[in-house]
Protein backbone atom coordinates (compact mmCIF):
# COMPACT_ATOMS: atom_id res chain seq x y z
CA UNK A 1 0.00 0.00 0.00
CA UNK A 2 1.29 3.47 -0.88
CA UNK A 3 2.22 5.77 2.00
CA UNK A 4 -0.16 8.32 0.47
CA UNK A 5 -3.17 6.02 0.81
CA UNK A 6 -5.67 7.82 3.03
CA UNK A 7 -3.90 11.17 2.83
CA UNK A 8 -5.50 14.23 1.25
CA UNK A 9 -3.68 16.71 -0.95
CA UNK A 10 -4.80 20.17 -2.00
CA UNK A 11 -3.40 21.29 -5.35
CA UNK A 12 -3.84 24.91 -6.43
CA UNK A 13 -3.63 25.68 -10.12
CA UNK A 14 -4.81 22.12 -10.64
CA UNK A 15 -6.09 22.83 -14.15
CA UNK A 16 -2.67 24.01 -15.38
CA UNK A 17 0.12 21.93 -16.89
CA UNK A 18 2.12 21.30 -13.71
CA UNK A 19 -0.97 21.04 -11.52
CA UNK A 20 -2.53 18.44 -13.78
CA UNK A 21 0.65 16.36 -13.78
CA UNK A 22 0.83 16.48 -10.00
CA UNK A 23 -2.82 15.51 -9.60
CA UNK A 24 -2.18 12.43 -11.76
CA UNK A 25 0.83 11.43 -9.63
CA UNK A 26 -1.01 11.94 -6.34
CA UNK A 27 -4.12 10.08 -7.50
CA UNK A 28 -2.03 7.19 -8.83
CA UNK A 29 -0.27 7.02 -5.46
CA UNK A 30 -3.61 6.64 -3.67
CA UNK A 31 -4.05 10.11 -2.20
CA UNK A 32 -7.35 11.91 -2.18
CA UNK A 33 -6.96 15.02 -4.29
CA UNK A 34 -8.75 18.34 -3.86
CA UNK A 35 -8.29 20.25 -7.10
CA UNK A 36 -8.45 24.04 -6.71
CA UNK A 37 -8.58 26.41 -9.66
CA UNK A 38 -10.62 29.33 -10.93
CA UNK A 39 -11.40 27.43 -14.16
CA UNK A 40 -13.97 24.88 -13.04
CA UNK A 41 -14.66 23.68 -16.58
CA UNK A 42 -11.02 22.65 -17.03
CA UNK A 43 -11.04 21.06 -13.58
CA UNK A 44 -13.85 18.78 -14.68
CA UNK A 45 -11.81 17.65 -17.69
CA UNK A 46 -8.74 17.04 -15.52
CA UNK A 47 -10.76 14.88 -13.13
CA UNK A 48 -12.24 12.88 -16.01
CA UNK A 49 -8.70 11.98 -17.13
CA UNK A 50 -7.44 10.86 -13.70
CA UNK A 51 -6.99 7.14 -12.93
CA UNK A 52 -10.21 5.23 -12.51
CA UNK A 53 -11.32 4.98 -8.91
CA UNK A 54 -9.47 8.13 -7.81
CA UNK A 55 -10.88 10.01 -4.83
CA UNK A 56 -11.10 13.59 -6.04
CA UNK A 57 -13.21 16.73 -5.86
CA UNK A 58 -13.03 20.08 -7.67
CA UNK A 59 -13.21 23.43 -5.89
CA UNK A 60 -13.52 26.77 -7.64
CA UNK A 61 -11.45 29.43 -5.93
CA UNK A 62 -10.15 32.97 -6.26
CA UNK A 63 -6.69 32.76 -4.74
CA UNK A 64 -6.45 36.55 -4.57
CA UNK A 65 -9.34 36.66 -2.09
CA UNK A 66 -8.70 35.27 1.40
CA UNK A 67 -12.41 34.66 2.01
CA UNK A 68 -12.68 32.56 -1.16
CA UNK A 69 -9.60 30.57 -0.14
CA UNK A 70 -10.90 30.03 3.40
CA UNK A 71 -14.26 28.84 2.05
CA UNK A 72 -12.59 26.42 -0.36
CA UNK A 73 -10.31 24.97 2.33
CA UNK A 74 -13.29 24.59 4.68
CA UNK A 75 -15.14 22.78 1.90
CA UNK A 76 -12.15 20.47 1.41
CA UNK A 77 -12.19 19.62 5.10
CA UNK A 78 -15.93 18.94 5.01
CA UNK A 79 -15.57 16.72 1.94
CA UNK A 80 -12.47 14.77 2.97
CA UNK A 81 -12.24 15.18 6.75
CA UNK A 82 -8.54 15.99 6.71
CA UNK A 83 -5.77 17.82 4.85
CA UNK A 84 -2.21 16.50 4.79
CA UNK A 85 -0.51 18.09 1.78
CA UNK A 86 -0.72 21.53 0.22
CA UNK A 87 0.88 22.02 -3.20
CA UNK A 88 0.92 25.68 -4.21
CA UNK A 89 1.26 25.26 -7.96
CA UNK A 90 -0.81 28.23 -9.13
CA UNK A 91 1.25 31.03 -10.64
CA UNK A 92 1.93 32.95 -13.79
CA UNK A 93 4.58 34.69 -15.88
CA UNK A 94 4.76 37.58 -18.26
CA UNK A 95 7.61 39.56 -19.75
CA UNK A 96 7.31 43.28 -19.36
CA UNK A 97 8.93 46.60 -20.17
CA UNK A 98 11.82 48.09 -18.23
CA UNK A 99 11.00 48.58 -14.56
CA UNK A 100 10.44 52.32 -14.88
CA UNK A 101 7.82 51.65 -17.53
CA UNK A 102 6.04 48.89 -15.57
CA UNK A 103 2.56 49.82 -14.41
CA UNK A 104 0.97 48.92 -11.08
CA UNK A 105 -1.40 46.45 -12.72
CA UNK A 106 1.49 44.32 -13.99
CA UNK A 107 3.29 44.50 -10.64
CA UNK A 108 0.16 43.57 -8.71
CA UNK A 109 -0.69 40.69 -11.04
CA UNK A 110 2.72 39.04 -10.72
CA UNK A 111 2.72 39.42 -6.93
CA UNK A 112 -0.86 38.20 -6.64
CA UNK A 113 -0.44 35.17 -8.91
CA UNK A 114 2.85 33.99 -7.47
CA UNK A 115 3.17 35.22 -3.87
CA UNK A 116 -0.20 36.31 -2.52
CA UNK A 117 -1.70 32.99 -3.60
CA UNK A 118 0.89 31.13 -1.49
CA UNK A 119 0.31 33.43 1.49
CA UNK A 120 -3.46 33.02 1.37
CA UNK A 121 -3.50 29.23 1.10
CA UNK A 122 -0.77 28.72 3.69
CA UNK A 123 -2.59 30.98 6.12
CA UNK A 124 -5.72 28.89 5.62
CA UNK A 125 -4.17 25.43 6.05
CA UNK A 126 -1.44 25.89 8.64
CA UNK A 127 -3.83 26.00 11.64
CA UNK A 128 -5.31 22.68 10.48
CA UNK A 129 -1.85 21.17 10.09
CA UNK A 130 -0.77 22.41 13.51
CA UNK A 131 -3.88 20.89 15.06
CA UNK A 132 -3.26 17.57 13.31
CA UNK A 133 0.44 17.61 14.15
CA UNK A 134 1.37 16.85 10.54
CA UNK A 135 1.63 18.55 7.18
CA UNK A 136 3.59 18.94 3.99
CA UNK A 137 3.62 22.19 2.00
CA UNK A 138 5.33 22.39 -1.38
CA UNK A 139 5.50 25.74 -3.16
CA UNK A 140 6.54 26.49 -6.72
CA UNK A 141 9.13 29.26 -7.03
CA UNK A 142 11.41 29.51 -10.09
CA UNK A 143 15.02 29.69 -11.15
CA UNK A 144 14.34 33.37 -11.85
CA UNK A 145 13.89 33.88 -8.10
CA UNK A 146 17.65 33.57 -7.61
CA UNK A 147 18.74 36.41 -9.88
CA UNK A 148 16.87 39.42 -11.19
CA UNK A 149 16.62 39.66 -14.96
CA UNK A 150 15.74 42.49 -17.28
CA UNK A 151 12.10 42.91 -18.23
CA UNK A 152 11.15 40.34 -15.58
CA UNK A 153 11.41 42.43 -12.40
CA UNK A 154 7.92 41.83 -10.97
CA UNK A 155 8.06 38.10 -11.73
CA UNK A 156 11.54 37.66 -10.24
CA UNK A 157 10.52 39.60 -7.12
CA UNK A 158 7.37 37.54 -6.69
CA UNK A 159 9.17 34.22 -7.01
CA UNK A 160 11.91 35.41 -4.63
CA UNK A 161 9.09 36.12 -2.17
CA UNK A 162 7.97 32.49 -2.51
CA UNK A 163 11.42 31.32 -1.37
CA UNK A 164 11.34 33.71 1.60
CA UNK A 165 7.83 32.63 2.57
CA UNK A 166 8.92 28.99 2.36
CA UNK A 167 11.90 29.63 4.63
CA UNK A 168 9.79 31.60 7.11
CA UNK A 169 7.12 28.90 7.34
CA UNK A 170 9.78 26.21 7.74
CA UNK A 171 11.35 28.17 10.61
CA UNK A 172 7.98 28.59 12.30
CA UNK A 173 7.15 24.87 12.08
CA UNK A 174 10.61 23.38 12.69
CA UNK A 175 9.54 21.73 15.96
CA UNK A 176 6.50 20.10 14.36
CA UNK A 177 6.06 17.34 11.82
CA UNK A 178 5.28 20.00 9.22
CA UNK A 179 7.73 20.41 6.37
CA UNK A 180 7.70 23.35 3.98
CA UNK A 181 9.80 23.35 0.81
CA UNK A 182 9.74 24.81 -2.67
CA UNK A 183 10.96 23.82 -6.10
CA UNK A 184 12.75 26.00 -8.66
CA UNK A 185 11.72 24.88 -12.14
CA UNK A 186 13.84 25.71 -15.14
CA UNK A 187 12.11 26.14 -18.49
CA UNK A 188 9.05 23.90 -18.39
CA UNK A 189 8.00 21.95 -21.47
CA UNK A 190 4.46 23.23 -21.98
CA UNK A 191 2.45 23.93 -25.13
CA UNK A 192 2.54 27.62 -24.28
CA UNK A 193 6.34 27.70 -23.99
CA UNK A 194 6.75 25.73 -27.20
CA UNK A 195 4.53 28.21 -29.02
CA UNK A 196 6.50 31.14 -27.61
CA UNK A 197 9.92 29.57 -28.35
CA UNK A 198 9.44 27.28 -31.38
CA UNK A 199 13.14 27.15 -32.27
CA UNK A 200 14.39 26.17 -28.81
CA UNK A 201 15.67 22.72 -27.88
CA UNK A 202 12.50 21.43 -26.28
CA UNK A 203 14.16 18.15 -25.30
CA UNK A 204 16.30 20.10 -22.82
CA UNK A 205 13.28 21.50 -21.00
CA UNK A 206 11.72 20.08 -17.85
CA UNK A 207 8.57 17.95 -18.37
CA UNK A 208 5.73 18.78 -15.96
CA UNK A 209 5.75 15.12 -14.87
CA UNK A 210 9.36 15.49 -13.69
CA UNK A 211 8.39 18.46 -11.53
CA UNK A 212 5.49 16.42 -10.16
CA UNK A 213 7.91 13.62 -9.25
CA UNK A 214 10.02 16.01 -7.16
CA UNK A 215 6.97 17.45 -5.46
CA UNK A 216 5.68 13.98 -4.67
CA UNK A 217 9.05 13.15 -3.10
CA UNK A 218 8.93 16.30 -0.95
CA UNK A 219 5.54 15.16 0.32
CA UNK A 220 6.83 11.69 1.14
CA UNK A 221 8.44 10.12 4.20
CA UNK A 222 11.73 10.11 2.32
CA UNK A 223 11.83 13.92 2.65
CA UNK A 224 10.94 13.92 6.36
CA UNK A 225 14.20 15.70 7.29
CA UNK A 226 13.99 18.32 4.54
CA UNK A 227 12.35 21.65 5.33
CA UNK A 228 13.08 25.16 4.15
CA UNK A 229 14.76 23.95 0.97
CA UNK A 230 14.59 25.46 -2.51
CA UNK A 231 15.18 22.53 -4.84
CA UNK A 232 16.46 23.25 -8.37
CA UNK A 233 14.72 21.24 -11.11
CA UNK A 234 16.37 22.59 -14.23
CA UNK A 235 16.80 19.57 -16.47
CA UNK A 236 19.17 20.76 -19.19
CA UNK A 237 17.37 24.05 -19.68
Amino acid sequence: MSEFQGQVAVVTGAAGNIGTALCHKLAAAGAGVALLDRDTDRLARVIDALPAGSTTAPFGVNLFDQRSVDESIAAVRTRFGRLDILANVAGGFSMGPALEDTDDATWNLMLDLNARSVFHTARAVLPMMRSAGYGRIINVAARAALKGQGHMGPYCAAKAAVISLTESMAAETRDLDINVNCILPGTVDTPENRAAMPDADHDAWVPPAALADVMLFLASKGARCISGAAVPVYGRS
